[in-house]
């Protein structure tokens, strides 16, 4: 286990939980002590887990697998989405749309919907339009890019999930362990870890601890990024899923 990385988790504040009162039964084997009724988190553990979900999002990395981003909280939203963008994965960076994985049909509808103002507003299309439908299909974009923007591009049902405060976006990791999608979470003491495949302990109210967690799941999804295959020559190769 490296020392180094229980003293960088240490330095982002990762080890602050929340008061008792407030913690939830799962998180307890995650905890060794309090201070000033703020309960704090073995680092031991926690970088071992952690060095679990990077080692899991190498292997996606390099199948070249689609992981979707979701943290919609003030202290994560911008990190979310700036690691998707850099990685070219989707994310959910606002509220959680009830039904984005268990509706998948009705969401892509709605993403290819988007795709198609998209278009036409490149092509000058929208020209043919009067001003007050043109003003009516620009509102339509506006609501859907909020609502759908960071999907735009999936073209599948993610492969796994990177989520920060599994607490808060309840719905999205219920959603994708109703369709045993794996989920990486970094989760506070408030969160129920029974329903994570790989969870972070870890202070998810920090924008340091939140920034270097996600840092070093970019970095290990980066660097273990599998080539882009080459066009098949055999009706038997693989077909590479689409990623945005």
């Amino acid at each position: 286990m490296s020392n180094d990385l229980i003293e960088k988790l240490f330095k982002v504040g990762a080890h602050y939980g929340l008061s008792s009162s407030r913690r939830h039964p799962s998180s307890r084997p995650f905890l060794f002590g309090s201070k000033g009724g703020t309960e704090l988190f073995d680092l031991e553990k926690t970088s071992a887990f952690l060095t679990e979900a990077l080692e899991f999002i190498a292997k996606l990395a390099k199948d070249r697998k689609v992981v979707l981003f979701v943290g919609g909280k003030a202290e994560a939203r911008e990190e979310v989405k700036r690691t998707a963008e850099s990685l070219n994965q989707p994310y959910a960076a606002a509220r959680w749309i009830g039904g984005s994985l268990t509706n998948w049909a009705e969401i892509k509808k709605r993403l290819n919907r988007l795709q198609e103002i998209t278009d036409q507003t490149k092509s000058g299309e929208l020209a043919k339009f009067t001003k007050l439908e043109r003003l009516m299909i620009e509102r339509e974009a506006t609501d859907l890019t909020t609502m759908f923007g960071g999907l735009v591009g999936l073209t599948k049902l993610p492969d796994a999930l990177v989520v920060v405060d599994p607490r808060a976006q309840a719905g999205a990791v219920a959603e994708a362990n109703a369709l045993n999608i794996p989920v990486v979470a970094l989760l506070n003491s408030d969160c129920d870890a029974s329903t994570i495949e790989y969870p972070i302990p870890a202070n998810d109210a920090s924008k340091a601890t939140i920034e270097y967690v996600l840092a070093q799941i970019a970095e290990a999804y980066r660097d273990n990024l599998g080539a882009v295959p080459t066009a098949p020559t055999a009706a038997a190769a693989p077909v590479v899923p689409e990623v945005r």
